[in-house]
């Protein structure tokens, strides 16, 4: 048996979709285990493009399982919608994709605070959700008294309980001081909806921790795919500005339900430079023509909200401290071809905070507002490579980047990326 986790190791956006894709046809189940419709996985096959944001990025494998486990909160109709959009291009979802019945679903009215509290939240204290009500529902998870599981959509105890929880929510909304969200909450329509989308996915829906623990043991092949990014997680990352899950490899076995000894191999995930979306503290960020010119050949453009992402220079203080943090054992740089656009390239090998050089991360995102990244400058190589397909018919330049941030991040790099589609993937001999 192996267990394979893949991790991104910055922001979110690390085509961590595209890897996965790859890799699942030497697996047997695909894993995603936290987050929920705010991921954006984009995966590209010949000239066909999927983008997927509930379902794990294994779902093209027609011989693999897909496995959502409870550590995913989950939107019933955005689920829908999307099983619906695969299933018009003949992807047969329903032979090969199971939901775990503990898996937190993501209400009416999760939607509605999410509304309301990012309109009373602005300025540079705005953590930039994606209004899709996931953190919300991850609140209502922790705090339990008004959280609503996949399973208990199919108990005779279900239309009382959201009665119960509408009116509560509608006292809430008005302390938020957001009135106009109450109409939106009518008990006896969502009861109707959402017992609709229950019947819809009945078929898919199981214990999958029994699943997942017996397929570990008859010693099955697991991939876990992460959604979002290290950099991210809701206790390690740039806290307040993280999504609401454990989206470093420390949330693997919790959100899945697989504990750590069925886990080999653990490769993290990052792009050639850096991008962010949304508010929070961002020390490489380039607010000039060489950013916006990697955000243009990048085509860094968010695929769940259609944002453009702030982009900058590879960050290794960042990147180190995540590969740590998660365990990594090796590293996939992605999109090494972007940055045949410039002619130099910057790496972040250290913060200057008031005059102190500093090597390690802060933990406070204050601190990370006012540090002043020290660069090391490498010439660049001007020229396409995205046809390459070997590691050492990369432009020498190239390969001294890679070096330069296996060097400094503490991790051999074994993967290379220089495009989106399948093909343009190289895996080097470590």
């Amino acid at each position: 048996m192996s267990g394979l986790c893949i991790i991104g190791l910055q922001w979110g956006d690390e085509a961590k979709g595209k890897l996965v894709d790859l890799l699942t046809a030497k697996q047997e189940v695909v894993v995603r285990y936290q987050g929920g419709a705010n991921a954006g996985h984009t995966v590209v096959v010949g000239d066909q493009t999927y983008k997927l944001h509930h379902i794990p990025s294994g779902i093209l494998n027609a011989e693999v399982l897909n496995v959502i486990t409870g550590g995913v909160v989950l939107n019933p109709p955005t689920m829908l919608d999307e099983i619906q959009s695969l299933t018009d291009r003949d992807i047969q979802v329903k032979r090969n994709l199971k939901i775990s019945d503990r898996a937190h679903v993501v209400m009416p009215w999760h939607l509605a605070e999410d509304r309301a509290l990012d309109q009373a939240t602005q300025g540079d204290n705005n953590i930039g959700t994606t209004l899709r009500g996931i953190g919300p529902c991850y609140r209502d998870k922790v705090g339990r008294s008004y959280a609503i599981r996949l399973g208990d959509l199919y108990r005779p105890e279900f239309p009382e309980r959201v009665r119960e929880i509408v009116e509560v929510k509608q006292r809430v909304l008005v302390g938020i001081g957001d009135e106009s969200e109450i109409a939106s909450l009518n008990a006896d329509e969502i009861i109707r909806q959402y017992q609709g989308y229950a019947e819809q996915l009945k078929d898919l829906v199981c214990d999958t921790n029994t699943l997942l623990l017996d397929a570990a043991e008859a010693g099955k092949k697991l991939l876990f795919e992460g959604a979002q990014g290290a950099l991210l997680d809701i206790d390690h990352g740039t806290f307040p500005f993280v999504t609401s899950s454990n989206s470093s490899g420390l949330g693997v076995c919790a959100g899945s339900g697989v504990p750590p000894r069925w886990i080999d191999k653990v490769i993290g995930v990052a792009k050639c430079y850096s991008t962010r979306v949304g508010g929070g503290p961002f020390p490489t960020e380039l607010h000039d023509e060489v950013g916006q010119n990697i955000r243009d050949v990048g085509k860094e453009y968010g695929t769940t909200t259609g944002r453009p992402r702030r982009c900058g220079w590879f960050d290794a203080v960042a990147v180190r401290y995540t590969s740590r943090l998660s365990g990594i054992d090796t590293l996939a740089m992605m999109m090494l071809d972007v940055l045949s656009c410039v002619d130099e390239i910057n790496i972040c090998t250290a913060y200057d905070i008031g005059g102190t050089v500093v090597k390690e991360f802060p933990s406070h995102a204050e601190d990370l507002k006012v540090v002043k990244p020290i660069y090391e400058t490498l010439p660049g190589w001007k020229v396409d490579i995205t046809e390459v397909r070997n590691y050492e018919d990369l432009p020498q330049q190239a390969r001294d980047y890679l070096d330069r941030v296996s060097e400094l991040v503490g991790r051999p790099v074994e993967i290379v990326s220089v495009g989106p589609d399948r093909a343009q993937t190289m895996f080097r001999e470590l």
